[in-house]
């Protein structure tokens, strides 16, 4: 058994250093053209003009203000069928305008960075014709490992990690764990792809499962695909249940607990002693707050020393609060539908308040509760009908974790040997 393992292990091993010779060679296939040109657009020929898709912006007006013809802007539509939709322009992304040398300044390509990975090309000059570049990124799967000393942020950076992937963790546990209560010595492990588009930071493509220790107990979690729920793919621990839960574990990202539920806490401005029934967090003004459930808004407004506050009534059990907001999501109002995760505001210093936090509350058949003690129940588990196809895929996942730690452990020391 140790030998079938081995050779798997270095099977493994082998395939990952194929695929990465072959990454390899397809880049040096798509290598990006001469920094003098651009999609085959001799970049120096041409004055160059930057911008950005501005709210409003829609093709044919965005193309006027660039100086196109209403014939051409037309032939672009046509040409653009099937190629890219026109509709999909995204405020925000940027573009480059192309204009011809000469007295008349002709406008004579545009090319719309769509994604990362999409570029559009409209030409205008010799020819109407429309063009979308794919770039294609080296995918490679890997092991990431950390332990905490100081925050999450913090250890994944200095564990040479991605923060995207802090931010993959986060969503992934945010109905398990508080990220604002991690301990020095908590510890993860996680498998995952990385996307390295040249140019560009690398990409968090797919994460296949996770292991969270904090405060001694592991959290496991692995991608698995629901086939009684099209295209929903949800992250499950090995007995089946689903690490999503009614409720997230704190309405906003990385900041830190300024002060607790308490029934006698002395007030920072009144300096009198009085329940907080509730959790500040700190955190700085204008980070966005998330309602951590589904449901209703039942109160929108200034409440006096809560200042800007909101309150949401999720079913008939529990309502929550968020109160010294500095402002609310746009459209918000009273009887407004939310969904878990939703922004509905920004962390501020209204009301009586010493400085910008969130005060954040819970309520219980109306009796305040403490949030960060709250049970949630968790949504639905993987059906029995599922569970071998799931059992099957953990130990595949086992697997390849430990052979992609293999092969990083074995690049790691031929680093160290110079033989790389």
């Amino acid at each position: 058994m140790e030998k079938l393992i081995l050779f798997l292990t270095l099977f493994f091993a082998l395939s990952c250093s194929q695929r990465a010779g072959q990454n390899e060679a397809n880049d040096k296939n798509n290598l990006p053209e001469s920094q003098f040109s651009e999609f085959g657009i001799p970049a120096l020929d041409f004055d160059i003009k930057e911008g950005r898709i501005e709210s409003g912006h829609f093709f044919s007006n965005l193309m006027e203000d660039l100086g196109a013809s209403n014939a051409d802007i037309y032939s672009l539509t046509q040409e653009s069928k099937g190629i890219f939709d026109l509709k999909k322009l995204r405020v925000g992304n940027n573009y480059r305008a192309f204009y011809t040398k000469d007295e008349n300044s002709k406008l004579a390509y545009l090319i719309y960075k769509d994604s990362k990975t999409t570029t559009v090309v409209f030409g205008l000059h010799d020819s109407i014709f429309v063009k979308a570049y794919n770039k294609k990124g080296a995918t490679r799967t890997r092991v990431g490992e950390a332990t905490i000393t100081e925050s999450l942020y913090y250890d994944v950076e200095r564990a040479g990690l991605s923060v995207k992937l802090a931010a993959r963790l986060a969503d992934i546990y945010a109905w398990s764990i508080d990220f604002f209560g991690l301990q020095k010595g908590d510890s993860f492990k996680v498998l995952y792809d990385e996307i390295q588009y040249e140019g560009d930071e690398p990409e968090i493509g797919e994460v296949y499962a996770a292991f969270f220790v904090h405060q001694g107990k592991v959290y496991d979690a692995y991608r698995y695909y629901d086939q009684r729920d099209t295209g929903s793919v949800q992250y499950f621990n090995a007995k089946g249940e689903n690490l999503k839960k009614a409720f997230l574990k704190a309405p906003l990202s990385f900041t830190r607990v300024s002060s607790g539920f308490t029934y006698a806490r002395k007030h920072p401005i009144t300096r009198i002693v009085r329940p907080h029934t509730g959790v500040d967090y700190a955190a700085p003004k204008g980070t966005p707050v998330m309602s951590i459930g589904d449901g209703t808004v039942i109160s929108k407004g200034w409440a006096g020393g809560g200042g800007n506050t909101i309150k949401i009534k999720h079913n008939a059990t529990y309502t929550t609060g968020y109160m010294h907001l500095s402002a609310f999501a746009k459209g918000l109002k009273k009887g407004s539908h939310v969904h878990q995760g939703q922004v509905i505001g920004n962390v501020g210093s209204t009301g009586m308040s010493t400085g910008p936090h969130l005060d954040f509350r819970v309520w219980k058949n109306n009796t305040p509760i403490n949030p960060l003690k709250m049970e949630s129940p968790p949504a639905k588990e993987i059906g029995k009908s599922q569970m071998e196809a799931f059992r099957n895929q953990i130990k595949v996942v086992k697997f390849q974790t430990d052979s992609v730690m293999s092969v990083q452990y074995l690049d790691t020391l031929l680093l160290k040997l110079g033989k790389r």
